[in-house]
């Protein structure tokens, strides 16, 4: 039996497995929060995105204007990259400036650049989000400055923060980057785990008034990655160390396994009519990644459902059934059993014969 969870002190927060996205633990994981700084992850995802879909490059200079400098430059109260407005300067550059700087000129900058504007940026933000349905956040801006309107959930971000490490890694490396220098300031990253814990490489900090101090953190260790928000902290040592306690607990106490393998065989041998072979294999496509209670292994239930009657010709890949896995009556996935190969329907008698014994079979019954 594991220890109770422990106590976070923020507002809300949740610890996800980033392979599964299986919820370890979790408080007012769908409260209604200011973002702060955090919004940025959904512009460096957007930015991503562009460059990987061929409608931007990292050499692409983008022109820093006036509206960037006077909102987000140096002479603002808030995070800056020092930008030198009437300037151009990389996307690439942009993007180190908006996550290990928390940069507000960059992110504006890039939400110009690829949008026109930020109200248009922001547009492009929220599709993003219901896509990935996040529907707990509205985006206003790409900074997370306040704004009227403007909210997330610890959920939500759990889910940006998972596409990011997902969809572009190459991009997810800025973020466990400790320092970056522009205009010949060299600022450190704010995310102080990554000095203290090496399996931490990411995410992002955030900080406002109406926000407190926040946390998006990653870490992976053997083979397992997790994910932790923390919404509402203190101060910044405090989301530091309440990120540190919700990872550790983590780790310590569940583990992520692949229990079945892409093409391994579920049901050998499952009765087939009218086809060339008399019995099919059925496996899963693709591999079955479970988090669970560390030791609880033994408690794994597997079930397979499969339909009714099954007929050829078979095409491989076809599915066929379901493989349900549970814990102590909590279903923990669901997945579809597929056909081994392809097989093709018997010679006419052979289904002649199939089809008198299949009759009377569903007579009987």
């Amino acid at each position: 039996m594991r220890p109770a969870a422990p106590e976070i002190a923020a507002k809300a927060w949740i610890l996800i497995d980033a392979n599964t996205g299986t919820v370890l633990l979790e408080n007012n994981a769908d409260e209604q929060l200011p973002p702060a700084s955090l919004a940025k992850m959904m512009t460096t995802y957007l930015v991503s995105n562009e460059i990987a879909e061929g409608r931007l490059t990292e050499d692409a200079e983008v022109l820093i204007s006036d509206n960037a400098w006077v909102l987000g430059g140096a002479k603002t109260d808030g995070s800056t990259m020092f930008l030198s407005p009437r300037t151009r300067v990389s996307v690439i550059d942009l993007m180190h400036g908006v996550i290990i700087q928390s940069g507000n000129d960059a992110a504006i900058a890039l939400s110009e650049h690829v949008a026109g504007g930020e109200l248009a940026f922001a547009d492009l933000m929220n599709q993003q989000a219901e896509l990935f349905g996040m529907t707990n956040t509205q985006y206003m801006n790409a900074t997370g400055l306040p704004a009227e309107g403007m909210f997330t959930s610890a959920r939500d971000l759990s889910k940006i923060a998972r596409a990011i490490i997902r969809d572009h890694p190459k991009y997810y490396a800025i973020y466990s980057k400790k320092y970056f220098e522009h205009n010949n300031i060299n600022q450190p990253n704010r995310n102080r785990l990554l000095w203290r814990d090496k399996s931490v490489d990411g995410l992002k900090t955030g900080r406002t008034e109406e926000a407190g101090y926040c946390l998006v953190a990653s870490a992976k260790r053997r083979d397992m990655r997790l994910i932790s928000v923390v919404l509402g902290a203190n101060n910044g040592e405090a989301r530091a160390r309440e990120s540190q306690r919700l990872l550790s607990y983590g780790f310590r106490y569940f583990d992520t396994q692949v229990v079945y393998s892409a093409g391994e065989t579920i049901k050998a041998n499952a009765k087939l009519w009218y086809g060339e072979d008399e019995f099919l294999n059925l496996t899963v496509a693709d591999d079955v990644t479970l988090t669970f209670p560390r030791g609880s292994e033994k408690n794994l239930k597997a079930e397979v459902a499969l339909n009714e009657v099954i007929k050829a010709p078979i095409t491989a890949g076809q599915v066929l059934g379901h493989l349900q896995v549970s814990l102590n009556e909590d279903m923990l996935v669901d997945v579809p059993l597929v056909a081994e190969k392809d097989i093709a329907e018997s010679g006419i008698f052979a289904q002649l014969f199939d089809w008198i014994i299949l009759f009377f079979t569903e007579l009987l019954s």
